[in-house]
């Protein structure tokens, strides 16, 4: 999957400074996350209805 021209946005929980930051860009019917440090690295592309499960997940650690 070329993820070249999509439009990347940061997590609102991420930080400048901070060692936890990811981005996510919504493709047709998945989601793709990375990590904003390392924009040329690897990205994990998953469906819709699994990172709406993995979100709440992590919402409630």
């Amino acid at each position: 999957m070329d993820l070249s021209d999509v439009l990347w946005r940061k997590s609102s929980r991420s930080h400048d400074d901070g060692d936890a930051c990811v981005e996510v860009a919504s493709i047709a019917e998945v989601v793709a996350v990375r990590d904003s440090k390392d924009p040329h690295g690897p990205e994990l592309a998953i469906s819709r209805s699994d990172f709406r499960n993995f979100a709440s997940l992590l919402k409630n650690l």
